[in-house]
């Protein structure tokens, strides 16, 4: 009995073996795990140096302190109070200040921004547009959004520059209005003093507002994706002109300025990661421009001549009004590329009166000789 069961139990776990087989072979096998797919670098973040930015407020800070001077002076202390004011900017350190501010405008174009950090993700890439903004700085207006930006900047420069101008002129015209007082006749005090505080002043790079350097600090990194909100009238804003780009931005083509075409690049820079603290000497080479600070230098050099024939107040007043206020805001405006503006033509002079002549003399008759 038993050993004809044997055979049997051997045939069954035979038979279960082959099925075991059988089923594994008709089950597919699990599906291999999907590569590990890594994720390209995160692009550096807007930077931009906080020396920069610094300059960019000092800027700002002088042209509305100058822009913001009435004519309307009582006294001698009034006029140097004034001198003080819009004498203070060291010429180099005043253009670069400028043209960081013309930076920090051109971060609020989203659509110049995007299209510079569409570079930014491959570092070769990176690394060859930095190369080449380096190389030349013109390279900028290749992206898109240039000339959007470039208005930004050209408008709220030359409106700056523009506001100074007109309030020169406006000084000027009081240096002969006020020769009406007996006081403006006096002679300054001290005029010795004053020059050398004006060339002292002129060597001395202007301080930059603590709250206004986060102000802009702030605007240079506004997001990418969506332009700021105009900021409200009341809370600082950055300026009329910016807000203005900011609701409709208007377009500006080429040829630009060499200040506009720099400013241009530093921003550029900024977008790419490539303008921090640590680049701060390639930015400050990119911002060496020659033909707007001799502008300012001759601007000074005249000033300085101005205050070493000035005697009575009246022409202290003349020296700050053309010198420093009309000199400087046109120094502006022509580096931002803006429209100089028209000066009305002086009146014709008054026809002098028609003189009537004499008709001439009839000659005598000759006398006839006698025979």
């Amino acid at each position: 009995m038993l050993s004809n069961l044997r055979p049997r139990a051997a045939l069954t776990a035979v038979a279960i073996a082959a099925a075991t087989v059988l089923a594994s072979c008709s089950t597919p096998p699990p599906p291999p795990p999907p590569p590990v797919v890594q994720a390209p670098p995160a692009p550096p973040p807007i930077t931009l140096s906080n020396k920069v930015v610094e300059r960019a407020s000092a800027f700002r800070g002088y042209m509305q302190r100058t822009g913001a001077i009435t004519p309307d002076f009582q006294n001698g202390d009034q006029i140097q109070a004034s001198l003080k004011v819009a004498v203070g900017y060291e010429q180099k350190h005043f253009l670069s200040g400028a043209m960081s501010y013309g930076a920090v405008l051109a971060l609020q174009d989203p659509t110049f921004v995007a299209s510079v950090r569409a570079f930014a993700a491959d570092p070769a890439q990176r690394q060859q547009v930095i190369n080449q903004l380096i190389a030349d700085p013109a390279y900028a207006v290749g992206f898109k959004g240039s000339d959007t930006a470039a208005a930004r900047i050209i408008d709220t420069l030359g409106a700056d520059g523009l506001k100074v101008y007109d309030a020169g002129k406006k000084v000027k015209q009081a240096a002969y209005d006020v020769q009406r007082a007996t006081w403006s006749k006096a002679s300054v005090t001290d005029r010795d003093g004053r020059l050398a505080y004006a060339k002292t002043a002129s060597s001395t790079p202007a301080l930059a507002d603590t709250a206004d350097v986060a102000q802009l600090q702030q605007a240079s990194l506004a997001t990418v994706n969506a332009p700021p909100a105009p900021p409200a009238p009341d809370a600082g804003s950055i300026d009329a002109a910016l807000a203005a780009a900011s609701a409709g931005p208007r377009s500006a083509p080429p040829p630009y300025r060499p200040l506009v075409i720099r400013s241009l690049a530093v921003a550029a820079l900024a977008a790419l990661g490539a303008a921090g603290d640590d680049n701060l000497p390639t930015i400050d080479a990119i911002m060496a421009e020659p033909s707007a600070g001799s502008c300012l230098n001759m601007a000074k050099l005249n000033l300085y001549q101005c205050l070493a024939v000035s005697k009575p107040h009246y022409e202290d007043i003349f020296c700050l009004g053309q010198h420093i206020m009309i000199d400087t805001g046109a120094c502006v405006i022509k580096a931002s590329g803006a429209p100089m503006p028209v000066e009305p033509l002086p009146p014709p002079p008054p026809e002098k009166p028609a003189v009537k002549k004499k008709p001439a003399a009839k000659p005598a008759a000759a006398k006839k000789k006698k025979a």
